[in-house]
């Protein structure tokens, strides 16, 4: 546990009288009671499954605890706290405000252990553990195929997590350590300070629809005006920045059809309709994409939110982890020049394209 974890759990109990009774430290990932048992590990376990399963009774059965025993050591480190952590109610168990407080901070304790842990046998040459990251739509179909192989060869028992998603819905997971890293659009945001951001591309969107579609051939965003769109949730205002696009052009409103959380979703829509998408360019390099779907080459310029890796600034990625984000950063190298050039500076007008 590092220094600023220990100041942000003393500043969620300031005030509640519980700190007098307690010193807070970093040392051995503990925190030590003044004249009070240790706290252990395992109990910071079982508060977060409470937490997670909503009742003692499943908690202890997920973690293969007896209940008797799982019930001493909740009355036990409440006890030490001076403090209820949850509300017994007849349907379960309930987080009090400190015990929300308490379970976060707890949790990212345990996910810090996880990655020492990790780190530990990877480094002394044991490819085990678990690695979670979160990647975007475009992530997945760009960066995913040319990484995945290339990582199962290196790390055949590790584990991996991927959740597709967009940040800040991914921030909490980044936060704590239950995500190692996340590749995505810029969401524009600023980052918590235990969190920090690079710059991995520019962005760039393309018009997508089905092959054979009547309007593939169209030159201009105005010869589009009387197509269906498909949404993305490529960031947290996505809905807005197609009809930014168009007021920019001066054109009408676009006609909103459908919005899509998933690739999979937009990728069944745009080939079993005549609905048109805007999303990032780099859809075109999957190799998935790039045999359902086509662009239709306007001549406007779509210049979007860059695509940026966000980590963890107070702890590095355990190896597994790092590997696979290299292989992603690697994978970036493969495109040609156009999706590789310098993102617009804040403020500065977008470059136009000529027609194709």
């Amino acid at each position: 546990m590092n220094q600023a974890e220990v100041n942000g759990l003393a500043a969620s109990y300031a005030g509640t009288g519980m700190m007098d009774r307690w010193q807070l430290c970093a040392s051995d990932i503990k925190l030590i009671s003044l004249g009070l048992p240790v706290m252990k590990l395992t109990q910071l376990r079982h508060a977060t499954a409470i937490a997670e399963r909503g009742s003692l009774r499943a908690a202890a059965r997920h973690l293969g605890v007896a209940q008797p025993a799982f019930s001493r050591s909740i009355a036990e480190l409440e006890r030490e706290l001076g403090a209820p952590l949850f509300e017994r109610r007849a349907k379960g168990m309930v987080a009090t405000s400190l015990g929300t407080a308490f379970v976060q901070r707890a949790a990212a304790i345990l996910n810090d252990v996880r990655r020492a842990q990790d780190e530990f046998e990877q480094l002394r040459g044991n490819a085990v553990g678990s690695v979670s990251i979160g990647l975007s739509i475009a992530a997945h179909l760009w960066l995913l195929p040319k990484a995945l192989r290339p990582f199962r060869r290196r790390y055949p028992k590790v584990h991996l997590h991927i959740i597709e998603g967009f940040y800040p819905t991914l921030g909490p997971g980044l936060q704590d350590g239950s995500v190692d890293f996340y590749i995505g659009p810029d969401p524009g945001l600023k980052l918590p300070s235990v969190l920090k951001k690079e710059i991995l591309i520019s962005g760039e969107r393309a018009v997508l629809c089905r092959a054979g579609h009547p309007l593939a051939k169209a030159t201009s965003l105005r010869q589009l005006r009387g197509a269906e769109w498909i949404t993305t949730s490529i960031t947290p205002r996505a809905e807005s920045e197609i009809g930014d696009v168009f007021r920019h052009y001066r054109l009408p409103a676009p006609a909103l059809a459908l919005r899509s959380q998933s690739a999979l979703t937009l990728l069944i829509c745009l080939i079993n309709s005549d609905l048109l998408a805007m999303a990032p360019a780099q859809w075109i390099d999957s190799p998935i994409a790039n045999h359902l779907v086509t662009t239709i080459p306007v001549k406007e310029d779509l210049s979007a939110a860059s695509i940026v890796i966000v980590t963890r600034s107070d702890a590095p990625l355990a190896p597994a982890a790092g590997f696979l984000l290299d292989l992603m950063r690697r994978a970036v190298g493969h495109l040609g020049p156009m999706r590789r050039r310098e993102p617009h500076p804040a403020g500065a007008p977008a470059r136009s394209r000529k027609p194709a």
